[in-house]
């Protein structure tokens, strides 16, 4: 007999989440060769991720909570890749 079991959520963490949002509005980019996370200082794309933090909380999270989890990944990550060579 084919049994279903039920599908666990893509994402499984509050940092997770806060980084697929911050990518979605276009706060964060990843280095094409590494794979690090880089802040792009885009204030317009940090308003539209605190925004949809605000709007859209994760399950079981405040929107509170969900915006300091915005706050807090973008207080961690920088705008340069640490293995790319200075300009």
């Amino acid at each position: 007999m084919l049994m279903f079991k039920e599908r666990q959520p893509a994402i499984r963490t509050l940092r997770g989440w806060a980084i697929s949002v911050l990518q979605e509005a276009g706060a964060l980019r990843e280095c094409e060769e590494h794979g690090w996370m880089q802040d792009r200082a885009d204030p317009h794309a940090r308003e539209r991720a605190f925004d949809i933090a605000r709007r859209h909380p994760p399950a079981g999270v405040s929107s509170e909570e969900a915006a300091a989890e915005i706050g807090d990944v973008l207080d961690s990550i920088g705008d340069t890749c640490p293995e790319c060579p200075p300009d």
